[in-house]
C-alpha cells in the first residue's frame, strides 16, 4: 500500500496510527515533498475527490470559482503542481484508492 500524507496534518497522523495499530504495511510518501503526478492522479480517479477544498491554497487561488471553467486536463495539472492542493491522506491499495481518513470507510474497505 502507498500512504500519501502531509506529516503535520492531524488527520494524516490519525490515519498513520490507525494503519500501524492494524499491523498494515505501507510505503509512506510526504505529499509536500513528492506530490502525486498527473499520471498517478489520472490512474486513481475520481478527480473531484482529490481537491483539498478546505486548504488555504485552494481558497487563495479561488479554485471553487475557477474549477468549473477548467478542463479536466487543467485540473490534473493544477493538482500535480502542489501537494497542498490535494486532499489527504491518500491510501492506494491494489483494489482501491481512499482519500481523506474516515475510519469506518477504511475499516470496511481494508
Amino acid at each position: 500500500m502507498l500512504f500519501v500524507c502531509y506529516p503535520k496534518c492531524t488527520t494524516c497522523q490519525k490515519a498513520r496510527k490507525w494503519l500501524q495499530e492494524k499491523g498494515m504495511e505501507f510505503e509512506e510518501r510526504d505529499i509536500k515533498i513528492q506530490n502525486p503526478t498527473k499520471e498517478e492522479l489520472k490512474e486513481w480517479l475520481p478527480l473531484k475527490r482529490f481537491f483539498n477544498t478546505s486548504g488555504m491554497l485552494y481558497k487563495e487561488q479561488k479554485l471553487k470559482e475557477r474549477l468549473p471553467q477548467m478542463t479536466e486536463e487543467e485540473q490534473y495539472e493544477i493538482l500535480a503542481s502542489d501537494g497542498m492542493l490535494v486532499k489527504r491522506p491518500i491510501l492506494v491499495t491494489q483494489d482501491t484508492v481512499l482519500t481523506g481518513f474516515k475510519e469506518k470507510e477504511w475499516e470496511e474497505l481494508l
